[in-house]
C-alpha cells in the first residue's frame, strides 16, 4: 500500500476519492465479470456421500467447486479461491427436519481436506457459511456455503494433491415465525460413500520448471512435465532431509488452545472490576457476515466478566419435573473499558476496491444472559436455551480505500446499537443484538451445545444502524459507510469458550492468575 501510493502521489484527500471512484467506473466497464486469472484451474466436481440423519444413514451428493493455480514455485503458498460447497441432502432429510418442527435451516459447512506430497500428509479445514434456506415441501435439499479457506505451502517440489474427507454440516433451525426449532441446532456428519477413500479433488504440481515467486526458474527445473513416470522425484532439502518426510504446512485460521499456547488478551478480575463468588470469565469470539458486501468480519478474541445467577426451578404439578431458569449478566472488558479490541476487516467495496477498516465494538448498556428450559426427574434429560442479549455500538477507528487512508474523526459510529430481532420486546425494550445457543443433556453423556458455564456456539441475526459523526475537515463520510455496509440480513455466529469459575481454581479452566485457560477458534 506504500508502494501504491508513492507511484501515485495525491496531492489531497479529494483527488483520492476521486481516483478511487474513478478507477470503479472504469473498471466495472471494461472488466468482464467472469473474468479468470490467468494460470488457474477450476474445479467443480461431484462426489457421493453417506450422510447421518436422525431416519438414518442417507445417500447425498457433495458438489465442491473451488479455483487453483495451475503450478506454484516451491515454497510458493497454494490458496484456493471461490471455494464453494453444495450438499444435496434426500427428501427423508427434509422429513427429519420437519419433524423437528423446522421450516428453515443455516448451513454452516466443515469438510477435512487431505493434502499430499510425495507420501506425506496433512489435512486443511475448509469452512463455509449461508444464510437460512427454506425447507422444500417435498424433494431433495440444496444446501450451498462459501468461505476462504487455509492456504497450503509444500516442502521441495512435487505434486501437490488435494481430496475431499469426511465433511460436517450444522443446521441452524428455525419455526417460521424465527424461533428456534427442536434444540435449535443439528449436526449432520458426511463421509465418503467409498469408506476409506478420500476423493481426489485436484492437483497442483510445485517446483521443477515453475518459476519462483520472484519470476526465477527453480534451479535445475526443466519445462517438461515434473515427475514423467506419474511421481516427481524429492529433492533433499537438506542433509539427510527429505521433502517426503515432511508433510504440507496448512496455514489455518486461528488455531485454538489455551492462553499458553499464543497471545490473547487479558481477562481478569482487578481492584476496578472484583470479583465475587458467582464470578465467571471466559474468552469469546467468531464471525459476522455483512450482507451489503458479501463477506464476513472475523470479531476479535474477547474478554467478557460474568455473574451466574442462581438457577431456579418451578416443579411440574405431578413433580415429574419442572421449568429452568436462570439470569446472569456480564460485560466486555477492554483495557478497563467496556468494549471489544480493535479489529481490522478488508472487503471489496463495489466488489473490487479494496477498503479496510479498523473497528470497535463498544457496549452501551447491560449485557444479559437468559437460560430457560425443562428437565425431567424421571429419565433425567434436561433442554435449554440460552440467549444473550447485548447493545453494541460500532466504532470505526480508520478507513482506508483502494490504499488511500480517509479521515475519519474521533466520533465515527452507528448511530444506534447494532439491532436484532426481539422476541420479547415489552420485557427487553431497546436495540440491542440477540444471540441464542441451546443444549441437551441425557447423563451418563456429557452435555450437548452452549452452556453458560462450558460454552460453545451463538448465533443471530442484526441489523447494522446508519452511520454518524465520520469524517473531518469538511468531508462527510457518513453516507459512504452507510451505503457501504449499513442493512439488515447479516449472520453472526458467536464461539465462546470455557469459563474459569474465578473463586475456585480449576487447573483445567484456569490459568494460575486466573485467566480463562481455553482460546475459543472462531467457525463462520
Amino acid at each position: 500500500m506504500e508502494g501504491h501510493r508513492a507511484a501515485a502521489p495525491l496531492s489531497s484527500r479529494a483527488r483520492a476519492r476521486g481516483a478511487v471512484i474513478g478507477a470503479f467506473v472504469v473498471v466495472a466497464a471494461l472488466v468482464p465479470a467472469t473474468a479468470t486469472a490467468a494460470g488457474t484451474q477450476e474445479v467443480d466436481a461431484a462426489f457421493p456421500y453417506l450422510c447421518a440423519l436422525p431416519s438414518g444413514q442417507q445417500p447425498a451428493q457433495v458438489r465442491i467447486s473451488a479455483v487453483f493455480p495451475e503450478r506454484a514455485g516451491t515454497g510458493e503458498p497454494v490458496e484456493p479461491a471461490g471455494v464453494t460447497t453444495t450438499v444435496e441432502l434426500p427428501a427423508e432429510a427434509v422429513a427429519d427436519l420437519a419433524a423437528l418442527g423446522a421450516a428453515t435451516a443455516r448451513p454452516a459447512t466443515r469438510l477435512t481436506v487431505g493434502v499430499a506430497q510425495d507420501g506425506a500428509t496433512a489435512e486443511a479445514t475448509w469452512r463455509g457459511s449461508a444464510e437460512p434456506v427454506p425447507l422444500p415441501g417435498s424433494g431433495r435439499l440444496a444446501l450451498t456455503t462459501t468461505g476462504d479457506v487455509a492456504s497450503v505451502t509444500g516442502h521441495g517440489s512435487g505434486d501437490l494433491t488435494f481430496s475431499a474427507g469426511s465433511l460436517a454440516v450444522d443446521l441452524a433451525l428455525a419455526t417460521a415465525d424465527g424461533t428456534a426449532a427442536g434444540t435449535g441446532a443439528l449436526t449432520v456428519d458426511c463421509s465418503p460413500a467409498a469408506a476409506g477413500e478420500q476423493e481426489p479433488l485436484a492437483t497442483v504440481p510445485v517446483g521443477a520448471g515453475t518459476p519462483e515467486p520472484d519470476g526465477t526458474p527453480e534451479p535445475g527445473g526443466t519445462s517438461a512435465s515434473p515427475g514423467a513416470s506419474g511421481s516427481p522425484s524429492a529433492r533433499p532439502d537438506g542433509p539427510g532431509d527429505r521433502q517426503g518426510d515432511r508433510a504440507p504446512e496448512v496455514a489455518e485460521a486461528p488455531p485454538g488452545g489455551t492462553a499458553a499456547d499464543r497471545e490473547a488478551p487479558p481477562c481478569r478480575y482487578d481492584d476496578a472490576h472484583p470479583s465475587t463468588s458467582a464470578s465467571l470469565n471466559a474468552y469469546v469470539t467468531g464471525y459476522s457476515n455483512v450482507a451489503k458486501l458479501k463477506g464476513a468480519s472475523l470479531l476479535p478474541l474477547s474478554c467478557v466478566l460474568i455473574e451466574q445467577g442462581p438457577t431456579d426451578i418451578e416443579f411440574f404439578p405431578d413433580f415429574t419435573g419442572g421449568h429452568l431458569t436462570q439470569h446472569s449478566e456480564g460485560t466486555l472488558r477492554h483495557r478497563g473499558r467496556a468494549q471489544t479490541p480493535p479489529f481490522e476487516a478488508t472487503f471489496l467495496t463495489f466488489g473490487f476496491t479494496p477498503t479496510k477498516a479498523t473497528m470497535v465494538l463498544e457496549q452501551t448498556g447491560p449485557m444479559t444472559m437468559d437460560a430457560h428450559g425443562e428437565t425431567s426427574f424421571v429419565t433425567l434429560y434436561t433442554e435449554l436455551e440460552t440467549r444473550v442479549r447485548i447493545p453494541l455500538v460500532l466504532r470505526v477507528t480508520a478507513l482506508e480505500v483502494n490504499g488511500v487512508p480517509l479521515e475519519v474523526g474521533a466520533r465515527c459510529r452507528t448511530k444506534g446499537p447494532l439491532r436484532s430481532p426481539e422476541p420479547e420486546p415489552a420485557r427487553f425494550p431497546g436495540d440491542h443484538l440477540l444471540l441464542t445457543g441451546s443444549s441437551t443433556h441425557q447423563p451418563p453423556d456429557q452435555p450437548v451445545g452452549y452452556l453458560l458455564s462450558s460454552g460453545g456456539q451463538l448465533t443471530g441475526e442484526m441489523t447494522i444502524p446508519a452511520f454518524t459523526g465520520c469524517g473531518s475537515g469538511g468531508e462527510n463520510l457518513d453516507r459512504l459507510l452507510t451505503a457501504s455496509v449499513s442493512g439488515p440480513g447479516n449472520y453472526v455466529k458467536q464461539t465462546q469458550g470455557q469459563t474459569c469459575a474465578v473463586q475456585v481454581f480449576n487447573p483445567d479452566e484456569c490459568t494460575e492468575d486466573l485467566q480463562p485457560l481455553e482460546i475459543p477458534v472462531p467457525e463462520r
